[in-house]
């Protein structure tokens, strides 16, 4: 794997709030896709509160489902 690919985004002292759209972004990728454990460095922990963070924003339309498409 390309060591330049990674990007670490590692926060540990902010709470997880599904409510806080622009700090929940950084765990997003430019398509759309929720960054992988590896890539952000978070605990399994950490990563599923994450997750289950932009899911709850996604639903509450903070947060896009995915990119959109430029046709």
């Amino acid at each position: 794997m390309l060591e330049g690919r990674r990007r670490r985004v590692i926060d540990d002292t902010t709470p997880v709030d599904w409510k806080n759209a622009e700090w929940l972004r950084r765990f997003i990728a430019d398509s759309g896709r929720i960054l992988p454990r590896r890539m952000t460095g978070n605990s399994p922990h950490r990563q599923r509160e994450i997750t289950r963070a932009i899911k709850r924003a996604r639903h509450m339309a903070l947060l896009p489902f995915g990119r959109r498409s430029e046709s």
